[in-house]
């Protein structure tokens, strides 16, 4: 559910557990409004300091989002504002047709960040733009793709900064029947813990 929104990110509460989620004008503009309920498309950025969740409202977007973050010098940040200043049709056309032009009147794309996006990117586009479209229609709800309170709690604990594999690992020490998201994760962290105190 979304508790509350702001021009670029949503505050999404999934269980009980509440996660900040940076999304495109795109994608928030395809929001239904706060308090509903429904999915995003998640991609999550680790690094070494930092854990950040990008929604969207679709497959496609995420995918261009993906592509974009090899180019050299684009981060997260600037792939999402990238997203925001054009549909991703109408991006990946520019970036087929080698309009440069075109390109540099995205925010924060100036003429040389957008002739290496046509570079690393133009023989790579066709499998983004083949993708179905799978845009949730403008009343659609949105809410963090999770199913189930195993799901829930591995996204958790990977928020915690915990590998999949380890997760993963940890939860499926548990016994089954806990629906409890908490205590799922309390009980999981005391796995985890255990297991780095051998």
């Amino acid at each position: 559910m979304i508790h509350a929104i702001d021009s670029d990110r949503l505050l999404v509460d999934v269980g009980g557990v509440g996660y900040e989620v940076f999304v495109s004008g795109s994608s928030f503009s395809a929001l239904p409004g706060a308090g509903a309920v429904g999915t995003l498309e998640i991609h999550s950025h680790v690094r070494e300091d930092q854990f950040t969740l990008f929604g969207f409202a679709t497959r496609e977007e995420k995918a261009m989002f993906l592509r974009l973050l090899t180019v050299t010098g684009i981060g997260p940040k600037v792939a999402l504002s990238i997203l925001s200043g054009m549909s991703v049709r109408d991006l990946a056309g520019a970036i087929a047709r080698a309009d440069v032009k075109r390109l540099t009147q995205i925010s924060h794309v100036g003429k040389k960040l957008a002739e290496r996006i046509v570079v690393e990117l133009k023989d790579k586009i066709g499998n983004v733009v083949d993708l179905p479209v799978s845009s949730l229609a403008p009343n659609a709800p949105i809410q963090l793709r999770l199913s189930g309170p195993q799901d829930e709690a591995l996204s958790a604990l990977m928020n915690l900064g915990y590998k999949r594999a380890e997760a993963e690992a940890a939860l499926g020490e548990l016994p089954t029947g806990v629906s409890d998201v908490g205590e799922i994760v309390r009980r999981a962290l005391k796995g985890l813990a255990a297991r780095l105190a051998r």
